[in-house]
């Protein structure tokens, strides 16, 4: 597959174009033309692209590229040593942070509702060309919020904070993976039982406690392992590149 090629139906695929993200999406560093084996992460850290170079990689697909807005621009020590890494191997990155997010089949969003079992009903925030950050539905059958949070800890293998805003079963949900613990006071102007996220801030548990929510925070990393697993599959099959996901552990 030809490197160009690969990013231009990628980009296609998940709408790159209608996003306005904190960083660039689609090829970050670009490496050898061609692409027969891709290495998968959450996140393009040192230990992901040992890895990758290891296993003779031609490209690295992950949700949390470089280049964010606001960062030091300098390449100098962590960043430095990534990019030459890459550089010096030829591999290239490619990255897709919120167009991942949203994508209403391979997206974090909709590949967490599988793991869950949620029946998924819609979703919020959106702006007319993309579905919204927020998906919402609702559990298989209804859960009071402590069983709940122990079906999210066997799927997830993670034990999430759970914050009981409310003594009440919960019928109805909302959820966006990662760090969109600020997505609460939309989660509730749908009028859900409880929001799913990856973290909490200080004020969401307040916000829950006040608003008669159950809170669930069940790590950044933890929901956010779905989507290139997802995407990384869908183009081995589309393209017959051999695909491999390694979770490098993390704890947030």
């Amino acid at each position: 597959m030809q490197l160009n090629e690969l990013v231009a139906y990628t980009n296609r695929l998940l709408a790159v174009a209608d996003f306005n993200d904190y960083c660039p999406n689609g090829l970050q560093v670009q490496g050898r033309p061609e692409v027969h084996t891709v290495i998968g992460g959450v996140t393009a850290c040192q230990a992901l692209l040992n890895i990758a170079v290891g296993q003779s990689a031609d490209a690295v697909l992950v949700h949390h590229g470089y280049f964010w807005k606001g960062e030091d621009p300098r390449i100098a020590g962590m960043k430095h040593r990534r990019l030459a890494t890459l550089l010096r191997h030829d591999v290239s990155l490619m990255a897709y942070h919120l167009p991942l997010d949203a994508h209403l089949e391979l997206g974090n969003n909709a590949q967490l509702a599988q793991v869950l079992d949620l029946t998924v009903t819609g979703t919020a925030g959106g702006n007319g060309r993309t579905p919204g950050l927020v998906m919402l539905g609702a559990p298989a059958a209804p859960m009071q919020g402590e069983t709940f949070a122990a079906h999210i800890e066997s799927r997830l293998r993670r034990k999430p904070l759970h914050i009981s805003g409310s003594d009440a079963p919960i019928h109805r949900l909302a959820w966006c993976t990662g760090g969109a613990q600020s997505y609460i006071e939309m989660a509730s102007q749908q009028g859900v039982d409880a929001f799913l996220t990856g973290e909490a801030s200080e004020q969401t548990v307040h916000f829950a406690r006040e608003n008669n929510l159950h809170f669930f925070a069940a790590g950044h990393h933890a929901t956010e392992r779905y989507g290139i697993q997802a995407l990384g599959a869908h183009l081995a099959t589309q393209f017959g590149l051999k695909f491999t996901f390694v979770d490098v552990d993390n704890p947030v």
